[in-house]
């Protein structure tokens, strides 16, 4: 796997260029142009909590908004009711999280249910959650739930300020996910989950307890996820149940790591890359062009998802590092 590969010295110059071209980015960049890449940043990351289940553990959710959403309530409820700060706030949202990741695994793993049958498990409790959080009074229901917009200051603590501060704080998640999924990649645990991936009836020949490693992928990338929805709320500061449980939002989650490359630690960064900058063009085409066309970017992924399977199946990053040389190649030296 690609993802397993040593990185060359090219390879590891390149993405110390890259980190740090993204680390001065806020002193050159304008405001639109933050914004789309603190987006950009954003899917990178939940792209690779939701790599974890699929790309590690070969588990297919096609429902991780719902994760998303639950961190983005539980810890805005807390912070305009309580006024419990975010970073305190993460707990209870990532427990949250977690606890319906473990229920929709629980019922997906100890009554057999695999594949596109369970991907559609994830995809009814998120449309469950949708429903419900559009009926929850509480955290205002179908018409939105807002926090206060911060006086201007920039508070981390509270996660209130400005664009630049949001920017480095979703770098900083980006960075640390990485770092993570390396560590876990290459640890016995993701030795158990490359192996319950390719060969599950070999896998548990030898030792491995299925359930357990695959609830543990579950529970990693659900709370990973809902982190994310915690930066969504406070970062947006308004929460709409149709748009943070869509479906759709669930499809651009997953997009990242599918077109860089499922199952590769660059793959879900460098796909985000690719799709949003794009996405953003084409709407911007759009609107300079006074044309109406609704549904057009959903397309365009779409489209953008077609011709990866064809012509790319493994995905961008894998193509890219063998042609550049960024990784080295099975048989080679370090």
């Amino acid at each position: 796997m690609m993802g397993t590969l040593g990185v060359t010295g090219r390879g590891l110059v390149l993405m110390v260029l890259a980190a740090l071209l993204l680390a001065v980015a806020p002193f050159v960049a304008d405001r639109y142009l933050l914004s789309v890449l603190t987006t950009v940043l954003w899917f990178a990351y939940v792209g690779q909590a939701w790599n974890v289940m699929m790309g590690f553990s070969g588990l297919l959710s096609l429902g991780h908004a719902l994760y998303v959403g639950l961190g983005a309530y539980v810890s805005a409820a807390l912070f305009v009711h309580f006024g419990i700060g975010p970073w305190a706030g993460l707990v209870p949202a990532v427990l949250a999280a977690v606890l319906a990741g473990c229920i929709i695994g629980f019922l997906g793993f100890r009554f057999g249910v695999k594949g596109v049958h369970f991907a559609l498990l994830t995809i009814a409790f998120a449309e469950v959650a949708r429903i419900g959080f559009d009926h929850i009074t509480w955290v205002g229901g179908s018409a939105g739930f807002f926090l206060p917009v911060g006086a201007g200051e920039n508070d981390l603590l509270n996660l209130r300020g400005s664009p630049t501060l949001f920017y480095y704080v979703v770098l900083g998640l980006v960075l640390g996910a990485l770092a993570l999924s390396r560590l876990l990649l290459h640890s016995r645990l993701g030795y158990q989950w490359l192996a319950v991936r390719e060969e599950p009836d070999a896998a548990e020949a030898s030792g491995v307890d299925l359930f357990r490693a695959r609830m543990t992928a579950v529970a990693v990338s659900s709370a990973l996820t809902a982190l994310g929805g915690v930066f969504q709320a406070f970062y947006f500061n308004n929460l709409f149940p149709e748009q943070v449980f869509s479906m759709g939002r669930s499809i651009e989650i997953i997009l990242p790591a599918i077109v860089g490359g499922i199952g590769t630690l660059v793959g879900p960064i460098l796909g985000a890359f690719i799709l949003t900058p794009l996405g953003e063009v084409l709407t911007f085409v759009i609107e300079a062009g006074g044309l109406d066309l609704p549904g057009l970017k959903q397309l365009f992924y779409g489209a953008a998802l077609v011709v990866i399977v064809v012509f790319r199946p493994e995905g961008v990053w894998p193509w890219l590092a063998r042609r550049l040389r960024l990784v080295r190649q099975p048989g080679e030296e370090s």
